[in-house]
């Protein structure tokens, strides 16, 4: 408790950015009926305890393996790319719990939404606080770097708890889930900033403040560059250097793991990376990879596999195609 208070000190808010809300009556029309009876199921759902919860996930995981050919042929080849020491049992077998804690992580999604700071504090452990606390100390803020794990929007979460806290999210595709995701993440944020504004992520770190960002999915703007994944050329955005330059935060390793025993989270705030940011940014990216790569391979069920991460801009042979 006296950390939280020591964090909740150091950390300045930024004038509130709130972004205009939608009027949920916009979605209303029968095309989002379906989403809307998810949602409710989702709601009750997150009544129950943690482990009825997570076993409810790992049921819903089950049927998605069963009946998403697609997800299921982009994480086949992701995990044959990335693991290719794992026999073709081992494999299977990871492909089925990858599911299993995508169900859990839809089930979390919603507890982020809205469980209250108490319930979530119950079923959080945050190791490496100090380091956060030393980095606002120096009044530039600190960029939490993380990367997209089924564990992410409860690992976002998690750093609310320990004070004013800003993050950052890419837009869902989907026009509900987008306005309910915003205003989930805004009821417990100074801000949360869609990737578009970089210049409001530079304030919240001027403002002192802790900012979550994964700047590790797929990216092919002009801050982007193929640097090695799991030994594959990877599109990646490699502004993150040039972020912390101009900032001067501190920018420290964030990974979640949900534990195996069905009881909560565990947050792992890494030491600050030493040298950061250095004169090659896709060094230092390659750096971040390496720490993303051995997470991966300590909770391989949790990496998010289900995604294109190896697709490029004019590749001769797209790895997924069927």
């Amino acid at each position: 408790m006296v950390l939280e208070q020591a964090l909740i000190r150091r950390a300045r808010r930024p004038p509130s950015q709130e972004p205009q809300r939608v009027p949920l009556y916009r979605f209303l029309a029968p095309k989002y009926w379906g989403m809307w009876l998810g949602l409710a199921v989702i709601r009750i759902l997150n009544l129950l305890p943690l482990s009825s919860q997570l076993a409810c996930g790992r049921m819903m995981g089950r049927v998605a393996h069963r009946l998403s050919r697609r997800a299921r042929h982009i994480a086949t080849v992701n995990i044959a790319m990335c693991l290719p020491s794992l026999s073709p049992e081992e494999r299977a077998r990871l492909l089925r719990q990858h599911f299993e804690s995508l169900g859990c992580a839809l089930l979390e999604t919603g507890m982020v939404w809205w469980a209250s700071d108490t319930r979530i504090r119950k079923l959080i452990r945050i190791e490496g606080a100090e380091h956060l606390q030393a980095a606002l100390a120096k009044g530039r803020g600190a960029l939490l770097l993380s990367a997209h794990f089924t564990t992410l929007e409860i690992g976002a979460r998690a750093l609310t708890l320990l004070g004013p806290t800003s993050i950052m999210y890419l837009t869902p595709r989907n026009a509900l889930i987008a306005e309910l995701a915003r205003r989930g993440r805004s009821r417990h944020t100074v801000q949360a900033i869609s990737s578009e504004q970089i210049r409001d992520l530079l304030q919240n770190l001027r403002s002192n403040l802790p900012v979550w960002y994964a700047p590790d999915q797929r990216f092919t703007d002009k801050n982007s560059a193929l640097v090695p994944l799991f030994g594959h050329p990877a599109a990646s955005n490699i502004a993150t250097s040039r972020l912390a330059r101009i900032s001067g935060a501190t920018v420290l390793p964030y990974f979640p793991e949900r534990r195996a025993d069905g009881t909560g989270y565990t947050m792992h705030i890494h030491p600050p990376l030493e040298n950061f940011p250095s004169d090659d940014p896709i060094a230092d990216i390659q750096r971040f990879h390496e720490m993303i790569e051995a997470h991966a391979r300590s909770f391989p069920a949790q990496y998010l596999w289900t995604y294109k991460r190896f697709l490029q801009p004019g590749m001769a042979v797209d790895p997924y195609r069927t």
